[in-house]
């Protein structure tokens, strides 16, 4: 029997493409001016330091979800950052996929004034108008 010399030639230098950019994550959701306003007004008032509003939902209702706002005294690592008109709205990582979309607006009526969300993704609000299902 013979042995045989197997050579290998190195592969031929394939030439690498650049890495593509990534275009701009959008928001999770958008800020109206009149919303905006109203939360830097609020920070005012609060008269201590705050990175500021965090929304998220939690179980409540009849429908099951509602929102929440409270004061943000700091950045937490998971948040979902949305700067709008100079105010910095965190959203809690456990609600972004509930809240994709979502247009938060400031409504002033004659009997009644607050946020008021327009969410894609709800499918149902309870008749009082406290939560909502997706």
């Amino acid at each position: 029997m013979s042995t045989t010399d197997i050579s290998i030639a190195p592969a031929a230098a394939q030439p690498t493409a650049a890495p593509r950019a990534r275009r701009p994550r959008p928001q999770v959701m958008k800020v109206t001016p009149a919303a905006a306003e109203r939360v830097k007004a609020l920070i005012e008032q609060r008269g201590k330091e705050t990175a500021g509003i965090r929304i998220g939902v939690r179980t409540k209702g009849c429908s099951g979800l509602s929102y929440t706002l409270e004061y943000a005294d700091k950045q937490e690592p998971m948040d979902e950052v949305v700067d709008s008109d100079g105010v910095k709205i965190l959203i809690d990582p456990k609600a972004s996929l509930f809240l994709i979309g979502t247009e938060m607006d400031y409504v002033e009526e004659k009997l009644k004034s607050g946020f008021v969300f327009t969410n894609p993704n709800e499918k149902g609000r309870c008749g009082c108008g406290e939560s909502f299902h997706v």
